[in-house]
């Protein structure tokens, strides 16, 4: 795989995983449009790991805390006299449980139905519909949604509303993050919330792939000549991914979604008009 190759899937894959955009369908748009060989497995982990890298690196200070109050330990340091987001976190105290729970549907959905949409799914019709229909329904969740909960109001019911809407990224050009935010939009969450609460979220669907990935070619060894690609990979995405998120939250802390929602739809209508232009 050339060098420049992977800088250049790595900088995407930062950008879309956590971007409501659509990393798969990006992933697989600019190789089928500058004709790119399949980078294969061993590069897809590389990927899959840089951003996990990223969302912890982003996120430590959450799990912890959390697990802190799973463990029963009451919050010290910074976080026990903070009014931030971690602080919330004191005010709900069954959300690692919520995350839990909350992760089994796209855990499902992944198991059952991730090698059939990669081999059967993934043409332009289905990528461009969904970046559409996603980008239409995230319109509605910011017209509809009433925007009043933070992290410690986060409850069982919008757990698993957005955990199901999770299980429908399994889908090309879906979005894990675009449908997670969305469904929280639709529960009543703060801009800002659903996105951190979707980055929640998606770690450990992130790490679990990651895991199964590397499980595949653990055997085979990794070839000699990816192995540059390999941690260049890594290392952007991961660096990449955590300015997104960092980037993403604040801006959604004074503005809305609009921006995407158009983004999403023009590229859906740019997608099904070169698969159209394909066909014919």
């Amino acid at each position: 795989m050339p060098l420049y190759q992977a800088i250049v899937l790595a900088v995407v894959q930062g950008l879309t995983e956590f971007l409501p955009v659509s990393s798969t369908a990006h992933l697989w748009l600019i190789p089928w449009l500058l004709k790119w060989q399949d980078p294969g497995l061993t590069f897809d982990i590389a990927l899959h790991a840089g951003t996990l890298v990223a969302v912890l690196g982003y996120f430590w200070r959450y799990w912890i805390e959390m697990i802190k109050m799973v463990l029963g330990i009451s919050p010290s340091g910074p976080a026990a006299n903070s009014t931030g987001p971690v602080a919330m976190l004191g005010e709900n105290r069954r959300l690692f449980w919520y995350l839990v729970i909350a992760t089994i549907p796209a855990g499902i959905a992944g198991w059952r139905f991730e090698h059939a949409a990669e081999e059967q799914l993934r043409s332009p019709a289905i990528v461009g519909t969904a970046l559409i229909l996603v980008g239409l329904l995230m319109w509605a969740g910011e017209y509809f949604g009433r925007r009043d909960r933070d992290l410690g109001h986060v409850g069982l019911g919008a757990s698993l509303a957005v955990g199901v809407a999770q299980a429908f990224s399994v889908i090309p050009g879906v979005s894990r993050s675009g449908s997670t935010m969305t469904a929280g939009l639709f529960c009543g969450m703060k801009r800002e919330t659903a996105a951190r609460f979707s980055f929640l979220l998606s770690t450990p669907i992130i790490a679990g792939a990651a895991l199964k990935k590397g499980l595949e070619i653990h055997h085979s060894g990794l070839p000699a000549e990816m192995r540059v690609p390999f941690l260049v990979g890594i290392a952007i995405s991961a660096v990449v991914g955590y300015l997104v998120i960092a980037v993403l939250i604040r801006y959604l802390e004074r503005r809305t979604f609009r921006a995407f929602v158009v983004y999403r739809v023009a590229v859906g209508v740019l997608v099904l008009a070169l698969g159209w232009g394909l066909r014919h």
